[in-house]
């Protein structure tokens, strides 16, 4: 069993709580510590992931907003995260790490590679979550504000079946997207009813993650220590083509990975492939080690 010790970096509003499994100080130049993040998928997420990789310490931490850290309900920025990130990174003594960064994850991991270059070794950026370089940006991010809306007006349930529906849709977004009846939160096993909560960071995180604009220029600059990845199930959904317009727009080619968006998680209503998925993310690292 590999030990588990839980840190936090900052205070206030600020603190971010982090795991580090296993012993940094068995961290080499080329095994150094492997940071798995997502947003607002929070570190207990990466459980399966971080257990295929017992021959070098691995990092995890709740985003900003999550899980243990201070809950608010102020909007969240890439910016914010990007910095949260770099703190963490230097709690550990200063990088580089190895990241792999999913989702909103991968968008701040992009935001992080802009500000702190040399925080990361390699930086694997999975399905970031941005519709800057899509075609169908514009819609995209009208839904986005539907969904802020319908937050603020009805509550998580609402807003996170509508959100659900978004992450699915397969192709672009169409101008007519927003005519469609609203989801019944109950089709997700959401409850309907408000409960005047609005601390979710999920929407906390819009609209500034989905309309995060990657510095390319940077992004060139790492060469082939970036990698752009998209899942091999994900189709034409939003984070998959985002993958592939960044690194069509860097100039790079995008990896394939197994599974889907969430593939790195196995369990009830969420069947991924986390033993093919940590097995291609070895391979990609050694790759460029």
């Amino acid at each position: 069993m590999t030990e588990t010790t839980t840190r936090t970096v900052g205070e206030g509003d600020d603190a971010i709580t982090y795991d580090v499994h296993g012993d940094l100080a068995t961290a080499r130049p080329d095994r150094p510590p492997l940071f798995l993040f997502a947003a607002p998928m929070e570190a207990s997420a990466f459980a399966q992931l971080a257990a295929h990789f017992g021959d070098r310490p691995v990092v995890t931490y709740d985003p900003r907003g999550a899980a243990r850290n201070p809950r608010g309900t102020a909007d969240i920025t890439a910016a914010q995260h990007a910095d949260d990130l770099h703190r963490v990174i230097a709690a550990l003594g200063g990088g580089p790490v190895d990241a792999f960064g999913s989702s909103g994850g991968g968008v701040n991991l992009l935001a992080l590679l802009a500000a702190h270059p040399d925080d990361v070794r390699i930086a694997v950026v999975h399905e970031p979550a941005t519709a800057a370089l899509l075609d169908d940006r514009d819609t995209v991010l009208a839904v986005v504000d539907d969904l802020k809306s319908t937050y603020a007006a009805h509550g998580q349930g609402a807003a996170v079946a509508k959100f659900i529906s978004l992450v699915m849709f397969d192709g672009p977004i169409g101008s007519d997207y927003l005519d469609r009846p609203a989801p019944d939160p109950a089709m997700f096993g959401l409850p309907a009813i408000d409960d005047g909560s609005r601390t979710d960071p999920l929407f906390r995180n819009m609209p500034s993650v989905i309309e995060y604009e990657p510095d390319l220029d940077a992004l060139r600059a790492l060469g082939d220590r970036l990698v752009l990845a998209f899942g091999a199930q994900s189709g034409e959904t939003m984070a998959a083509r985002a993958a592939r317009a960044v690194a069509a727009a860097v100039g790079i080619e995008p990896t394939r990975f197994p599974s889907h968006h969430g593939g790195f998680v196995d369990g009830p209503g969420m069947p991924g492939d986390p033993d093919a998925f940590a097995a291609r993310l070895r391979e990609v690292l050694d790759a460029r080690s």
